[in-house]
């Protein structure tokens, strides 16, 4: 599948998903569970708790962009409220790197008053630009308010540093002292990072970062985001539903279905070589920008029922929508793991690439 854009190419990767985390990781999630309850009062049956998060498990390396996929209600906007701990995970743990050489730390069992600053290298740049920002703040308030607040910034210091800021994005200084309304969407993206990047973190999380622009500007936001990372040496968690934009920003992918990774590995092995079902359905339906090469294409078409019952506990979780399913006691009764397909590519399939053979 070709790129969206073309202004940087990605090295290749032989990383994969270990068991264990590595010092290597800037972000570390184990086993991470959330449930939510729905209904109301004071007790609630086990059929009102719905898991959302089922043991999800990742590493990013430093320095590196892992790109999550997977169909809405699949649990990404969950997971990344997780880890910013904008809601509590039921079980499970979410360990920051600060890349010091100091030891990575448990964000899920620090104190507020520590968080507050463990979060300072930990930031998130939204979806919606002009929903992330306050109408009533001038840029320059925007990005100024956290250096004040939490750095203990001066007025001047403040000022030197939000023109920093802008340059590196791409936007005149000058500019700071405008609103949100008097942007375009691509530069109010651009404030957006801006604000994101103030405290110099480690990390950030990109939710859907270009999907409310314009094909043409989403170009620009992509090659900006690319090139800080690589001159400033960030780690990425780029969510996104669309699949062309994740080959082109992201190392590693790991695909989401219900709440589970179903498939992991390097970002060619997966476009190249996908193994699981889901997957493989997921990259027929994302449209190709060459005439000729998608006529040619087989479009899979995935039949049957997303599984709601979440009595049951057995069995492959998929298996209601899966062609290669049928007739397979193993995939009713034996919930697939992650398993080596081949180097540095991992599946949670009982019949890896069998939709293909």
């Amino acid at each position: 599948m070709p790129c969206l854009v073309t202004s940087y190419s990605i090295p290749p990767v032989t990383l994969s998903m270990s068991s264990t985390g590595t010092a290597a990781s800037a972000l570390s999630i184990r086993d991470l569970h959330h449930t939510y309850v729905r209904g109301s009062g004071l007790s609630f049956s086990k059929s009102s708790r719905i898991p959302v998060l089922k043991g999800i498990s990742l590493d990013i390396p430093q320095g590196q962009t892992l790109g999550l996929v997977g169909e809405s209600g699949c649990g990404k906007t969950t997971l990344v409220k997780a880890i910013l701990r904008l809601i509590e995970p039921t079980s499970g743990e979410i360990r920051l790197s600060a890349g010091d050489g100091t030891p990575s730390r448990d964000l899920l069992s620090l104190p507020k008053s520590e968080l507050k600053k463990v979060r300072q290298q930990l930031q998130v740049v939204f979806q919606d630009p002009y929903g992330s920002l306050n109408p009533r703040m001038s840029v320059y308030r925007a990005v100024s308010e956290p250096l004040t607040t939490h750095l203990g910034m001066n007025r001047k210091q403040a000022h030197q540093r939000v023109n920093e800021l802008m340059d590196l994005v791409g936007l005149d200084p000058k500019m700071a002292d405008r609103y949100p309304h008097e942007f375009s969407g691509g530069q109010r993206q651009r404030v957006g990072i801006a604000r994101a990047l103030a405290f110099e973190p480690k990390a950030l999380i990109l939710d859907e970062p270009v999907s409310a622009l314009d094909v043409s500007v989403q170009a620009q936001i992509l090659n900006l985001i690319i090139g800080l990372q690589k001159q400033l040496n960030l780690t990425y968690l780029f969510v996104s539903h669309d699949l062309a934009v994740i080959e082109h920003v992201a190392d590693q992918i790991a695909v989401m279905y219900l709440g589970k990774i179903v498939e992991f590995g390097d970002t060619n092995s997966i476009f190249r070589d996908p193994a699981h079902p889901y997957t493989q359905a997921l990259l027929s339906a994302s449209p190709i920008p060459d005439f000729h090469l998608e006529r040619q294409r087989t479009r899979i078409l995935l039949r049957g029922d997303i599984s709601t019952d979440t009595t049951v506990h057995g069995g492959c979780e998929f298996r209601s929508r899966c062609p290669i399913a049928e007739g397979k006691g193993t995939c009713i009764t034996e919930a697939p793991s992650l398993v080596d397909v081949k180097s540095g590519h991992q599946a949670a399939c009982h019949f890896p690439r069998g939709w293909l053979q």
